[in-house]
């Protein structure tokens, strides 16, 4: 727990509008959206500058209190959760746009920008910022550099380290590193930027970041296909990919759909009835894609792979269409389900899938299961619903005893037990499945040395 006299000091450094203390802004800054872990912080600083950062990270490794940093709290592996005393870092108050450079195509921000307040800037340039997904209303951008976010567009433009060309960084030390500095090409050593890129603030807290911004894509157009299996997917992505160059290909059960249909009011897409659904987008740029694509969606449909689809005629048809998609998470929230966030290549996928629906049959035979995901780059999210009747501390521990058997597999296929929500608390105890001993070792090395007082985010990553 915070000591008064660290809670002073803070108060002195940051004022009354940059410390809270209150029990709503605790319960509110302390969590993210996971529901396993209680949040018991006990303060909230909610620093205006990099200055103010590292200043706090000083008189955390003087006095000893930890830190946990704080973003949109959007996270879904309890990585954002304080619920051991520790002091909660919001960055929430750095939230500028602070240099664009046209001839570079770079943006430069504060870490508390919200996602949809950059792609809005790019567009505003004529530009594009990729990195998309359901919660770019609310998350952050410091929180997508430090847990590497994925989302839909990853199949064409690859997780946020690819679109990050400089980092300015807080180490655990309270030091500051400015890294990289906007370029495209360094061959000067060690590019540390990566390490922070992905490090769920265990190793410093990024306070800026500068973005690569790209073309924007042209007349982006949507696919709704149904599908008759697993392996028919794989099918349908291998057919269009030989003709497009797909920005998206995502896929969802018709469970996923009904909830979505049910607690939205939105229309199915067409009246075929389809165990699975793939959703893909493609520019439509000229008439010869457009021919393309229907092509291939008449080759699937002749060889059995597709029982129906539809294809967007407008941009908004085209939304309409990825909200059966983007809606499924936020739509089965509120039956507390437990999340696996798996991934394998994207050749392995229709075994992977079925093997996993198998265990999933077997163990899970009285929950419901929802399935979804990015199964253009071999993402898949297993979602298993909370019994009403049961209660919630029983219902995570019969997921853990699954989750074993689950991660087993996922291991011997070398594929990771988290794709893209990251480690966290959840999947903290299970990191040995998706890295090596040595991997380990190396990475509690890596947070010695950047950390050596171990006051960011303990627990979390590594134990």
């Amino acid at each position: 727990m915070l000591h008064p006299d660290s809670l002073a000091q803070l108060h002195a450094l940051l004022g009354d509008q940059g410390l809270r203390t209150d029990p709503l802004s605790l319960q509110t800054y302390g969590r993210d959206w996971t529901k396993t872990y209680e949040p018991a912080p006990s303060a909230i600083a909610l620093p205006n500058s990099t200055a103010q950062v590292q200043a706090i990270i000083q008189l955390a490794n003087q006095t000893g209190f930890k830190i946990v940093p704080s973003g949109g709290r959007t996270g879904l592996s309890g990585g954002a959760v304080a619920a051991q005393g520790e002091v909660v870092l919001s960055l929430e108050r750095m939230h500028k746009l602070l240099e664009f450079n046209p001839q570079d195509r770079s943006l430069s921000c504060e870490a508390g920008v919200i996602t949809a307040q950059i792609q809005q800037f790019a567009a505003e340039q004529q530009l594009f910022y990729p990195v998309d997904f359901a919660s770019a209303g609310s998350s952050q951008i410091g929180g997508n550099i430090a847990t590497n976010a994925g989302g839909i567009k990853v199949i064409r433009y690859g997780l946020t380290r690819q679109q990050v060309l400089g980092l300015e960084v807080v180490t655990g030390k309270g030091e500051l590193l400015k890294l990289n500095h906007g370029l495209v090409k360094n061959a000067t050593g060690y590019d540390l930027r990566h390490l922070f890129i992905g490090s769920e603030g265990t190793l410093g807290i990024i306070t800026q970041a500068t973005l690569q911004l790209l073309r924007p894509p042209q007349n982006l157009t949507v696919f709704v296909l149904g599908v008759p299996a697993f392996a028919a997917l794989m099918q349908v992505l291998q057919r269009f990919q030989a003709e497009l160059d797909l920005t998206a290909f995502e896929f969802f059960s018709d469970r996923a759909l009904q909830y979505v249909v049910w607690d939205k009011g939105l229309a199915k897409p067409f009246e075929t009835a389809a165990p699975y659904y793939a959703l893909l987008e493609f520019e439509n740029d000229s008439s010869g894609r457009e021919q393309a694509a229907l092509q291939a969606f008449e080759d699937c449909l002749a060889q059995g792979s597709v029982l129906d689809g539809v294809m967007s005629q407008s941009q908004t048809q085209a939304k309409a269409l990825w909200r059966l998609r983007e809606m499924i998470s936020e739509t089965i929230s509120v039956y507390t389900p437990h999340k696996n966030d798996l991934s394998v290549r994207v050749s392995q996928v229709a075994a992977f899938l079925q093997a996993v629906d198998q265990i999933v049959a077997e163990r899970y035979a009285a929950f419901e299961v929802i399935w979804y995901g990015h199964i253009g780059d071999g993402n898949l999210h297993l979602n298993i619903l909370k019994p009403s009747t049961m209660d919630k501390a029983e219902f995570f521990e019969h997921c853990a005893a699954v989750n074993e058997q689950v991660f087993a597999l996922t291991q011997s296929l070398q594929g990771s037990i988290s794709a893209e929500h990251g480690v966290g608390l959840l999947k903290r105890d299970y990191l040995s499945y998706s890295r090596s001993p040595e991997e380990i070792a190396y990475m509690r090395a890596i947070k010695a040395l950047f950390d050596p007082n171990q006051i960011l985010n303990p627990g979390k990553l590594l134990d």
